[in-house]
């Protein structure tokens, strides 16, 4: 503990472990510690079941029913990988895929008055579903094919429209798109929490649906991937990485405080010795005086003996509830995986609903989601509390990442991580420079 480090990180969340990574492969001497004895602090899988009754607090132990509660691996924050997103790029240049195997998740939904319904996968399927008239189909098929020519580069891609000034809103009624259509465009494929993207220039939400597109294209089901034994499998991928290259980690260390000498971090106090580092990294929790309050989300973890309804018995699929169909500001979403992904015993499902908080009755907001659910065999309830830093770390040194949001899938996260090693490295994370030749990350599907 008396030697002097570069960089010093507190938390073992997913984000401080790729950050941690990445920093020991620059050659950075890195210490990474966490008050808990596992690895992903916040976004954890707990295993076995009893642990996740005790991190609830529920009294008892699981049922019989349940079965041998150590094939469980229940996640406390639910989120997929988007196939051709940033975060699967950060896994293969670091060849962290070597530790972990992934299977496509079967299905993307989006409830339209009510029902559920397939979020178009093909041009079939959108000729098909029933979440478009026929008229509005040949609308949008136009719309997506203009989506997939659209370069920002190429004037003739373009068509007049001016990315950076056109707003998505005009986009919508240049191809004549309703309403329902525009709900599940901007929601299940742009995946935006809210409709303030509408007024916004269209480069953001177009290149947000091409990233959908392409996802979808790698391994057709649907564009996203989970990992199995459960997300903790990621930050623990990412530690194994950083150890490779010197990184020393100790969990179950109590954190005593941070030492600040004349406005900067000069090191980390634990169980009475410092150990001194030039710049430190951490999660909101490790510097609370650091740290704003900028909403809450509301998880519910619910535990089925069956397959969604309507999903054709998917023993995976996201679900999305997008704002306006149950007159909210934000989209409720449904995550949901199985015993088919190594997180639960035969026969049983894991689906998380999660949306953020937006009144005083957070357990009511969620109930759409619910009620799609039912039966449910047993419920965890958490509602948690959304930090993002106070300032940028410039002159402490003391670099903190933002909570983890709604949204099921990583992109916000590797935003933040990319943000983050800016501000420690100095120089944008460039993915080119670290490219290691790997370009696939799934094996074949069963």
């Amino acid at each position: 503990m008396n030697e002097e480090y570069d960089v010093i990180v507190l938390g073992t969340g997913l984000t401080e472990c790729i950050l941690s990574g990445i920093m020991s492969v620059k050659g950075k001497k890195v210490l990474h510690m966490d008050r808990n004895s596992y690895y992903g602090a916040e976004s954890a899988s707990l295993t076995p079941l009893a642990d996740v009754y005790k991190h609830f607090k529920l009294p008892g132990s699981p049922p019989d029913s349940m079965g041998p509660a150590r094939d469980w691996n229940v996640d406390l924050v639910p989120k997929f990988l988007m196939a051709n997103g940033q975060l699967v790029r950060m896994l293969l240049i670091t060849q962290v895929t070597r530790y972990l195997d992934f299977k496509v998740i079967e299905g993307s939904y989006v409830v339209k008055g009510g029902k559920v319904h397939k979020v178009p996968s093909t041009e079939t399927e959108a000729l098909s579903s029933g979440l478009m008239g026929l008229f509005e189909k040949r609308r949008f098929r136009k719309f997506l094919v203009y989506v997939a020519g659209f370069d920002e580069n190429d004037p003739k891609t373009l068509e007049g429209m001016d990315p950076h000034k056109t707003t998505m809103s005009e986009i919508y009624k240049k191809f004549s798109l309703g309403q329902d259509v525009q709900d599940f465009t901007g929601h299940s494929l742009a995946l935006y929490r809210t409709d303030e993207y509408l007024e916004k220039p269209c480069i953001e939400a177009i290149n947000r649906i091409k990233l959908y597109s392409e996802s979808l294209a790698r391994y057709g089901k649907s564009p996203y991937l989970y990992p199995l034994y459960g997300l903790g499998e990621l930050p623990q991928g990412f530690a194994r990485l950083s150890a490779i290259y010197g990184g020393t980690y100790m969990l179950n260390k109590p954190i005593d405080g941070i030492v600040v000498e004349n406005g900067k971090v000069v090191g980390v106090k634990s169980e009475g010795e410092i150990a001194r580092c030039k710049q430190l990294i951490c999660d909101p929790s490790y510097a609370q005086d650091r740290v704003k309050k900028v909403g809450q989300v509301i998880r519910v973890i619910c535990i089925l003996s069956h397959p969604i309804a309507n999903t054709s018995d998917a023993k995976s699929c996201q679900i999305i509830i997008p704002q306006n169909q149950v007159n909210r500001k934000h989209d409720i979403y449904v995550c949901m995986i199985s015993y088919d992904h190594n997180v639960a015993s035969k026969g049983k499902y894991i689906a998380i609903a999660s949306t953020t908080v937006e009144t005083n009755n957070p357990e009511d907001e969620v109930r759409p989601a619910l009620d799609l659910l039912s039966p449910i065999d047993q419920s965890f309830t958490s509602i948690s509390d959304l930090y993002e830093p106070t300032d940028l770390g410039t002159e402490s040194q003391i670099f903190l990442s933002r909570s983890y949001d709604a949204t099921t899938h990583f992109e916000t996260t590797c935003d933040d991580i990319k943000d983050i090693y800016k501000r420690v490295m100095g120089v944008d994370f460039d993915f080119a420079e670290m490219e290691r030749g790997q370009n696939d990350i799934v094996g074949d599907q069963d």
